[in-house]
Formats: C-alpha cells, sequence, structure tokens
C-alpha cells in the first residue's frame, strides 16, 4: 500500500517542513541555545546526495547546476565539474565531500538558496560522509534504475537514518535498456525496513530521472525510457517541499562547527563551517574551542560562503548557512566557534572505527631516490602524515618499533592506497606493508571485522564465485536471479578475506563481475585463511632484465616487468605457478662465441609483461612482502632482501 502512494504523482510527504526541522536541528544544537521559540529560514535548505559508487550523483548534480543558471552560456566546463581532484576523475569516484550552492525562484518569487554536499559513494571514505551530513537538513537518496540499493546505498543511507534526516529517493538512469523501476523500487523499501526505519522516514517521495540527459519526473516511466519532463524543475519542487529549512532560536549565541579543512595560498588554512545558532561576521571576535576543550579567543579574518562553484567573500552569515572562515591557523574538524562572551561547544563529530592496517615507512630498497622522488626522509614522512590527519577523520597514525616505519589505520584497503597515490604523486618513496586488519579483544576472544559483499555475476560463474568465497571462508546469505542470466549474491565474509580478491574475482568471472563491498561489523576470529595459491618469481642479483632470461622464465609463470628494467636482490619480477617462491636470474645474458647457428639470429618472443598498478601490488603481497612506491613506479619486493637471510628466517619460523 505504501509502494503505490509514494508512486502517485505530486504526493506531499507526511510530515511538513517546519516539523522536521525542528526535529533536526534540535538534535544537533546545544541545550544551551535551544532556549524561547524556534524559527526558520525559508530562503535556504541545505541537503546530501548520497548513493553507491556510480550511480550518478555527480552527473546529476552537474545538470543542476546547468539548469539553474550557475555556468554562462556558452562556458566550457568538464563533466562532473564537482570532481576537482585528479584521483577523482581518473577512478571516476568522488573521494571528497565537496559542496555547490544553487539559486531557484521559490513559490513567492523570492530567490531559494540550495546548497548542495556531494558525498563520497564507497565505504571507504566512510568519514566524508559522516562530516557532510551534520551540514545538512535532508538527502538526496540516489539508486540506479537497474543495479538497486548496493552495499554502499546501505551504508550511507543508515548514516541518514541515524541523523533523522528525511529521504528524497531518486531513482536513476530509468533510460538503461536492462532498467528495472518497480524491483528497484521494492529493494529500496526493503531496505529501509532492514534498516529499522520507522513510519515516519519510510514515507518518501519518489522522483524518476536521468542525470544525464537532465530530465525529472513524478510519473513512473517505463523501463528504458526517459522521464517525460524535458528538465529537473520537478526535482527542484520536491527538494524545496521535502526538505526542510534550517531551524534556529532568534537571539541565540554563535555556534559553529568545523566540517572541513582547506587551505589557499592566500588565505592559508580555511576552516569549512556550519552556522548552526547566531550570525558570524568579517573581523568578529569568537571562542575558539577546540577538540582537547580548551578555548582561546579568535578573529575572523575572511568569511566566504559558496556560491555556484566558487567561493565569494561576505559580511556576514547567518545561523544555517555554510560557510568558510580564514585566520585561525591551527583549526581542525569537529572544533566549535562560539560566541565570545557565551562560549558553548557543540558534539564532537564521530566516526567508525578502522577496519584495516598498513605499515607506511621511507624507502629502503636498493633503488631509493633514483626514481625521481624528491622527499625521503623520516621526518618528511611523519609530517606529511600528521597533515593527513589534520582533514581526515577518518584514519589514525601509530608508532612502530620502527623510527621510520609508521601503521596507518583506515576504513578501506582503498582508502589507504588513495592516501599511498596521494603521497606518490608529491614525491614521496615509501615502503607499504601488506595490509592488515584491525583486531579486538571482546569477553577474552580475538574479534575481527566482517564485510557484506554482494556479487552481480554473470550465472555461468556462480560455481566458480562460491569456491572463491568457500576459501576465504565467506558465508552465502541470499541468492537472487532476475531473469537476466545474471545472479546477485550477498557473502557475509572476513575484511581479511577480501584482501587480495579484486584480481582473482575479475579472473573468475573474465572481467565481467562487479562487486561491492560494506563494513559489518566484529565477528569471532574465523581461523586461517588459505594463503595465495601461487607464489614469487624473486631475483637473485642485481641488473637489467633481459629478455634472454625472461624467455625462459615466462614458462615458470607470469612476468611482472618488461625487458630492460632495472632490478635488485630480492625484488619480485613474476608470479610463480607453483604455491612456493623460486629465487630466478633474470639477468642472464646469452654468451657470444665465434660459432655460427642457423637459429642464432631468431627473435626471442615474449609475452607481454602483466603491470601492476598500486592497488593490484598491494593485493598481489604474501605476508613476507612489501611494496617499494615512488613516484613512477610501484615494485613488489621482499622484507628481507638478501635470500640467504630469508631461507635463515623460515628456519626459525619453523623451529619455533
Amino acid at each position: 500500500m505504501r509502494r503505490a502512494r509514494a508512486e502517485e504523482p505530486g504526493r506531499s510527504p507526511r510530515r511538513s517542513s517546519a516539523s522536521v526541522s525542528a526535529t533536526t536541528s534540535d538534535a544537533t544544537t546545544s541545550d544551551a541555545t535551544t532556549t524561547g521559540a524556534r524559527t526558520t529560514r525559508d530562503d535556504l535548505r541545505n541537503l546530501a546526495i548520497v548513493a553507491h559508487v556510480d550511480h550518478g550523483k555527480t552527473t546529476l548534480v552537474d545538470a543542476m547546476l546547468w539548469q539553474s543558471g550557475a555556468f554562462r552560456e556558452g562556458s566550457t566546463q568538464n563533466d562532473r565539474v564537482m570532481d576537482s581532484n585528479d584521483l577523482e576523475r581518473e577512478k571516476g569516484i568522488t573521494i571528497l565531500a565537496k559542496n555547490t550552492a544553487i539559486k531557484r525562484s521559490g513559490d513567492d518569487g523570492n530567490e531559494m538558496v540550495i546548497n548542495i554536499v556531494d558525498t563520497p559513494g564507497h565505504a571507504d571514505f566512510g568519514g566524508e560522509v559522516e562530516r557532510a551530513l551534520s551540514m545538512v537538513d535532508g538527502v538526496v537518496l540516489l539508486v540506479d534504475a537497474s543495479e538497486g540499493p548496493l552495499p554502499q546505498t546501505r551504508f550511507v543511507l543508515r548514516k541518514a537514518l541515524s541523523a533523522r534526516l528525511p529521504v528524497v529517493l531518486v531513482i536513476n538512469k530509468t533510460d538503461r535498456p536492462d532498467a528495472r523501476i518497480d524491483e528497484v523500487i521494492d529493494e529500496t523499501y526493503a531496505l529501509f525496513l532492514d534498516l529499522d526505519a520507522d513510519d515516519d522516514q519510510i514515507e518518501f517521495p519518489i522522483v524518476y530521472c536521468s542525470g544525464r540527459a537532465g530530465r525529472a519526473s513524478l510519473t513512473k516511466p517505463g523501463n528504458g525510457e526517459l522521464p517525460d519532463q524535458e528538465n529537473l524543475d520537478v526535482l527542484f519542487d520536491v527538494l524545496l517541499e521535502t526538505i526542510p529549512a534550517p531551524a534556529y532560536t532568534p537571539g541565540a549565541p554563535l555556534q559553529a562547527q568545523v566540517t572541513n579543512i582547506d587551505a589557499s595560498p592566500f588565505l592559508g588554512r580555511i576552516g569549512m563551517c556550519r552556522v548552526i545558532e547566531g550570525t558570524i561576521t568579517k573581523g568578529q571576535q569568537v571562542a575558539w574551542i577546540r577538540a582537547d576543550g580548551t578555548t582561546s579567543r579568535t578573529k575572523i579574518t575572511e568569511l566566504l560562503i559558496t556560491e555556484a562553484l566558487t567561493r565569494v567573500p561576505v559580511e556576514s552569515a547567518s545561523a544555517g548557512d555554510l560557510i568558510a572562515v580564514a585566520g585561525i591557523a591551527d583549526i581542525t574538524i569537529g572544533e566549535t566557534l562560539a560566541d565570545a562572551e557565551n562560549p558553548v561547544a557543540l558534539p564532537p563529530i564521530t566516526v567508525d572505527e578502522p577496519a584495516i592496517s598498513m605499515t607506511v615507512g621511507i624507502n629502503t630498497s636498493p633503488l631509493a631516490g633514483k626514481d625521481g622522488g624528491t622527499k625521503l626522509t623520516a621526518r618528511q614522512v611523519k609530517n606529511r602524515l600528521d597533515t593527513e590527519l589534520i582533514g581526515n577523520v577518518s584514519i589514525r597514525v601509530l608508532e612502530t618499533e620502527r623510527p621510520d616505519t609508521w601503521e596507518v589505520q583506515g576504513r578501506g584497503e582503498l582508502a589507504l592506497a588513495i592516501l599511498v597515490e596521494t603521497m606518490r604523486r608529491e614525491g614521496f618513496e615509501l615502503t607499504i606493508g601488506k595490509p592488515q586488519v584491525v583486531t579486538r579483544i571482546v569477553d577474552g576472544k580475538k574479534h575481527e571485522p566482517f564485510e557484506r559483499l554482494t556479487i552481480d555475476a554473470p550465472e555461468e560463474y556462480l560455481g566458480a564465485i562460491t569456491q572463491l568465497m568457500a576459501v576465504r571462508k565467506g558465508r552465502m546469505e541470499t541468492m537472487s536471479n532476475h531473469g537476466t542470466g545474471w545472479v546477485r549474491l550477498e557473502f557475509h565474509v572476513p575484511s581479511r578475506g577480501l584482501i587480495g580478491f579484486r584480481t582473482a574475482f575479475l579472473t573468475e568471472t573474465r572481467g565481467t563481475g562487479i562487486a561491492s563491498a560494506i563494513f559489518d561489523g566484529y565477528g569471532p576470529w574465523a581461523g586461517d585463511l588459505r594463503a595465495r595459491p601461487t607464489g614469487s618469481l624473486v631475483a637473485d642479483r642485481a641488473g637489467k632484465a633481459t629478455p634472454f632470461a625472461m624467455f625462459s622464465l615466462q614458462e615458470r609463470g607470469t612476468m611482472f616487468v618488461p625487458p630492460t628494467t632495472e632490478v635488485y636482490e630480492g625484488m619480485v619480477v613474476g608470479e610463480n605457478s607453483r604455491a612456493d617462491d623460486m629465487d630466478v636470474n633474470i639477468t642472464k645474458e646469452k654468451k657470444l662465441t665465434n660459432m655460427r647457428s642457423s637459429t642464432g639470429d631468431e627473435l626471442v618472443h615474449l609475452v607481454p609483461a602483466r603491470l601492476l598498478n598500486l592497488e593490484e601490488a598491494l593485493e598481489f603481497c604474501a605476508d613476507d612482502e612489501c611494496v617499494e612506491v615512488t613516484p613512477t613506479n610501484a615494485r613488489i619486493r621482499k622484507v628481507i632482501l638478501n635470500a640467504g637471510e630469508r631461507a635463515r628466517s623460515r628456519t626459525r619460523n619453523k623451529t619455533s
């Protein structure tokens, strides 16, 4: 019955904007500022767009910016303008939460401002999602009309429901040939019920949309068809009606919370804030309440707000505004700017605990400093990690036994790989250890993180996938077949079972499978997992790889380096087809003699090397291996380079 009402064109949500606004804001405002009647700013809306990776968030924001007149007619803009980071454009995902402001005319003809926060769709960047949700009063839940809700959809929706934020459901990509709109809506309702949504939360409006075409409608189109409206006006109307206006208490003292950090070569460090109560002005003296509870006075030297994609200076901002402040050199995320005479701190921003860790240290290989790296010292690495802690609340940096190596903990393997990739592009040379899971002791027993893994793959690979998950202690929970030749499988699997899973999964499914995982809590230690079924081909001496040596070695396995590559003793140059490691001479040259041979001038035919990127190298690592990362290369190497020392170490481990 609920779904029938939700699909009814023009249906209004059950609650009014004012009632929702009061509920939302009351949950985030200190008791010290809630005396007196509350009112709302009807000229402003703050919302976040949340979705699974590649469901079209950033593309939809592009269309909203164009149709709101944010760009001058005839101007040239790149696709996905909100993905300003090079890594975001290369990988096609949103990593950093960013906001934009769109202006629309309200029903009364007055100008309305819609602040839109584009959030990451990957659970590894959950810290960005949690910070973004602390800035807004409602969310747009974007779901692909074919793929339906996926693990990261569950993650971001759970965060929104726990924050008591109203939801607008947008079914995107209705023009996909394999769209199945009715089934996706049913799956979304099932997801709400699974996340214990109450009756008010499950009564949400539904908008049918094609972000790339810039069209939206309240009338459900046929599968594979575009919405019947020519623009996004319907979506804007639903947002203004459903997302509550910011609520505040007139006359309350200033309260603003820092939710993000940016930097400018002219202004220095910039704190991104939402004004919860009161008014803030340029040049004002405010109380700066730090994370450790200490308070000091400081001056707001510059105050900015966002218009479209640019920040513009303003003289003042009021409750509900998303602002940027400059002039506070050491401000960091979660801290509060308050009234100088009546400082009251806001609750700190909390994020989920890290689940994956790896060691990060200086490059100790024989080729250190020869690959264009300019930042090689332990002091430079430590300073960079400390800088990352300022703007990234999802990671932790811990000391290790070595003074030049640190343990970095994060939400997932991808988040840590992005950090390392960013550092290498800045000129760092690093040694990265194999990713490990962060364990806990609960009631005297060892517990480890688990993941909810969702797999979409052609049904002919069902057996191979099941076998692949069995050796990783994965337990199948659901299996569904939509009659399209594809199956969807859901597994409960230890997080460490997914380290190195991606490459094997793509191989088994011939590159056609799609896998997504989300953190699903801690559980008892699942026991030993079978390690990588193949071994490594390890160079036994320094030199350059020769075609002559590689021709005979390629029968042993897959090579990771092309001819003429500089290698050193202990460097992994390939994957052995057998389970054990093999020390090989990849630098061997052909002997030259005066004897002529009828086959002497034949060309050597080599199988092309499999060149690993950073993520693949981290996945491939065995327990006794690490990754050497430089601005131009990612090499796998043994932790102990000398072959004799490695053999003695293995002997000691067996006897102990």
